[in-house]
């Protein structure tokens, strides 16, 4: 049998030593410059009649705009519940709370409250710590599990299931059908803002779902992970509710990969976004780093470092990359990641490591993306990130990871 990438990773290589080990004080300096620039335009854009960002005048709203834009101020060290347009942001935030625990406004349920609630995980005031429990056990409901919680408001809870069952210990968006490890990550970055440990059933119960679209066949249970060595993630275990157990990457084209028996075979390429958040996951979940499951993924990181795109997709998503980036980096509290240099066709790994200032990476990226407003050039229109509103957002959050 073929030594495993997530363990052939870890044999002797040689090193090349990097200039500075984590963000200096050059890069700090400009990492709370462009933090600065991105909270004044953002403050611009705030919706005077309602306190929210995104708002849209015939409806539904999405809370999560505003829960996105909240959290990037928060976490600046100057900025408060005190702020007038926090105050504002979190009135409008809370006006969407529902008796179920939920917060969000019609559509969207996991991911409008998942991404509240981390936000109001940040303020102290006794209206966002009221809302905090219910908010988590209102997610915890929304997981596939066997014993689901019911939500009268509406008909996209999940529906009770064993763990033999290809959605166990997901979330999805409610309206696929289906769940998926965005809505996945971002409940779990929700958890673990909110103050939830990894032993929780939550963490628990999804790390089967991860196993699942990790693609990797010693840890991977599914028929098209079979014989796959990538380590990555993939998107969601199925397709839709008619293709259940299907695999689904967002990612064009497949993977080509060699079976021990010599066979070749077309598998679902995994992603960064979709990497960067399984890794994260794992992460909160309090596995070990010598877990096999956070090996592979590490080292898929190793081998796909770049912040000129989202690896494997392109500018689709790209910013929701980047916030995935360094939220996962940020987890993983090192702050130089030893990278796999490419061979010269940049086809595969040379065996020469070369170690990755991430935070300084980051913040030269971003600082090459700001506009003069403040604001962040748009690059797709995948994902609304159209949006500059919700990609500065992204980009504020972010930078506030690379400065924490």
């Amino acid at each position: 049998m073929k030594t495993p990438l997530h363990l052939a990773a870890f044999a002797s290589v040689a090193v090349m030593a990097a200039p500075a080990l984590g963000i200096d004080e050059e890069h700090a300096a400009r990492a709370r410059d462009l933090a600065a620039r991105a909270t004044a335009y953002l403050r611009a854009q705030q919706d005077s009649a309602t306190g929210g960002w995104g708002v849209r005048p015939q409806g539904p709203q999405l809370p999560a705009i505003t829960g996105l834009v909240v959290t990037g101020m928060l976490m600046d060290p100057e900025i408060d519940g005190t702020d007038p347009a926090v105050a504002r942001a979190v009135e409008f935030i809370l006006r969407h709370r529902r008796p179920s625990g939920g917060i969000y406004d019609r559509i969207l349920p996991s991911y409008n409250t998942s991404i509240c609630l981390s936000a109001l995980a940040l303020l102290d005031s006794p209206e966002a710590r009221a809302a905090v429990r219910p908010a988590q056990d209102y997610l915890r409901g929304l997981q596939y599990s066997e014993s689901p919680g019911v939500d009268p408001e509406t008909d996209e809870a999940a529906q009770p299931l064993g763990r033999e069952h290809p959605f166990y210990g997901g979330v999805g968006y409610g309206r696929h059908g289906r769940p998926d490890n965005s809505n996945l990550q971002i409940m779990l970055q929700a958890l673990h803002d909110s103050g939830v440990k990894g032993d929780d059933p939550a963490f628990q119960r999804a790390l089967v779902f991860l196993a699942r679209t990790q693609m990797l066949d010693d840890i991977n249970d599914m028929p098209y992970a079979d014989g796959s060595r990538q380590g990555g993630f993939i998107y969601a275990t199925s397709e839709n509710r008619d293709q259940v157990g299907s695999g689904q990457s967002q990612a064009p084209g497949t993977v080509e990969e060699t079976l021990d028996d010599g066979t070749v075979v077309s598998r679902l390429r995994c992603y960064g976004s979709m990497t960067y958040g399984g890794f994260k996951s794992l992460i909160y979940a309090d596995l070990s780093r010598d877990d096999p499951r956070v090996r592979a993924a590490f080292d898929w990181i190793r081998s796909n470092y770049t912040l000129e795109e989202n690896p494997g997709i392109g500018t689709d998503g790209y910013y929701y990359y980047l916030l995935t980036f360094a939220r996962a980096m940020d987890a993983w509290g090192e702050p130089v990641i030893p990278v796999f240099e490419a061979s010269a066709d940049g086809a595969a790994p040379a065996g020469v490591v070369v170690e990755r200032d991430w935070a300084n990476d980051l913040i030269d990226r971003l600082a090459g993306l700001q506009e003069p407003d403040g604001s962040f050039r748009v690059l797709d229109d995948r994902w609304m990130e159209n949006d500059p509103v919700l990609i500065t957002a992204y980009c504020l959050i972010a930078l506030q990871e690379a400065l924490d």
